[in-house]
């Protein structure tokens, strides 16, 4: 599939994205180990969070799905999963292999996941070598380190674990087996990333304390299913937010999207580079803050982004170096090494197809100078087989003069179904 994009003066109005996909996949783990039934509402229909569902059918939980955005999870406990009869499998998902090795360490008994030709290339010893030092027995590929991997789990020791990166999957992967570890393990990180998996728990009942970068989890809790409203998924967001914010006279309103404080860097950098955005409506869902985003474009101006902000916008850096094409001056990324093993390698992913459109890049070890202000001109992109990068290029195609026709973009689906239709609702946009 091809999605066909032509420039775009400026863009009003108001819309709705997806649910948030990492608190989907969340929610589809944590209901699937909790007491009785779980209702989430609002939920992304995505692939990757489809792949979660059915990992856990093969478990032993059980889904409905009464209407198109809503899935009903009943849960038999904490202890409650059984030995799959097949190959776990999480497609393109890197949230579900990495925080499932983490329920699976704690498991009695023996599985094996594997995901497609992507994720057997993205680097998992991250996540297995706390969860060997808790006790499960991992190995696969590259000594653990690498997907396809077995895994025999059960009886977990408690540690005290320090992550070498921030990074909410490798968190979240030693925060759930720490569920069945006994007594309280504890996870330090370098800076805080999102804390959507800590957050969710309290909801559902487990001793979870957090202090800044270190969590604290004790185990043996008693989950109890609740109702889960999952917010509009600011990552999603991020790709109108960026297009309205580098076309001046652009007013959009983004109706009921996730805050939480982990996430907004995307709302940060683009205030630094000149946009006016304001937030209403504050409210909160299952300890999740929400509200309506309200982005008025302007001439936008380059910025810095490192340290501590990259862990808070790391999935929307592929757009932000979008509305660095766009503004004057200079933009410099640093400390996003992590972007090299994504879904694609990001940094020289977009490297690439900036320059496809006349824009000057150079890129860094870890991260990238975007020199803006040139005018962009349509051409033929990749997506890289990355919903992300996909998505960037589509806005780019928004500012760009000419006809942008970015290839191989099913994986927009991972993410965003629906997001040509929403983008044709702005400006010309076809699949084609």
């Amino acid at each position: 599939m091809k999605l066909q994009v032509r420039q775009t003066g400026k863009i009003n109005g108001e819309i709705s994205v997806p649910g948030d996909k990492s608190i989907s996949h969340r929610a589809v783990m944590l209901g699937a180990l909790a007491q009785g039934t779980t209702t989430v509402t609002n939920f992304l229909m995505g692939a990757d969070c489809l792949s979660s569902i059915d990992c856990f059918k093969k478990m032993g939980a059980a889904f409905s799905r009464p209407d198109n955005n809503t899935i009903i999870v009943k849960g038999n406990g904490l202890y409650g999963l059984r030995e799959p009869e097949d190959i776990l499998d999480v497609g393109n998902s890197g949230t579900t292999i990495r925080l499932m090795l983490g329920i699976l360490a704690g498991q009695p008994f023996f599985s094996t996941v594997t995901g497609d030709a992507s994720i057997r290339k993205r680097p998992m010893g991250r996540v297995t070598e706390p969860l060997l030092e808790m006790g499960a027995n991992i190995d696969g590929r590259q000594n653990g380190s690498l997907a396809p991997l077995a895994i025999r789990g059960g009886a977990l020791k408690p540690i005290q674990f320090n992550s070498p990166v921030a990074s909410a999957q490798v968190k979240s992967a030693v925060i759930l087996a720490g569920l069945y570890a006994g007594g309280q393990t504890e996870i330090r990180e370098p800076h805080k990333s999102r804390d959507h998996t800590e957050r969710m728990l309290a909801y559902f009942g487990a001793e979870i304390a957090v202090n800044h970068c270190a969590v604290k989890i004790k185990g043996g809790p008693n989950l109890e299913g609740k109702p889960v409203e999952i917010p509009g998924d600011i990552s999603s967001a991020a790709f109108f937010m960026v297009a309205a914010a580098a076309m001046p006279g652009s007013r959009l309103m983004v109706n009921r999207v996730g805050i939480n404080p982990t996430r907004t860097g995307i709302i940060d950098v683009l205030r630094n580079m000149g946009a006016e955005i304001t937030i209403h409506n504050v409210d909160e869902v299952n300890g999740e803050p929400v509200g309506d985003i309200c982005i008025r474009g302007s001439e936008l101006k380059g910025t810095v982004i490192e340290g501590s902000l990259i862990p808070r916008l790391i999935d929307e850096i592929p757009v932000i170096t979008v509305a660095a094409a766009a503004a004057a001056g200079e933009t410099i990324i640093r400390d996003a090494a992590e972007l090299k093993v994504k879904e694609s390698n990001r940094i020289s992913a977009m490297a690439l197809e900036l320059r496809k459109l006349g824009v000057n890049v150079n890129e860094l070890k870890d991260g990238m100078i975007v020199h803006g202000g040139s005018r962009m001109k349509g051409a033929v992109c990749e997506s890289h087989d990355d919903h992300r990068v996909a998505m960037s290029m589509a806005v780019a195609g928004l500012l760009a003069t000419g006809e942008t026709l970015i290839k191989n973009t099913e994986c927009i689906g991972i993410s965003f179904p629906g997001f040509a239709e929403t983008l044709a609702g702005f400006t010309h946009c076809a699949n084609i």
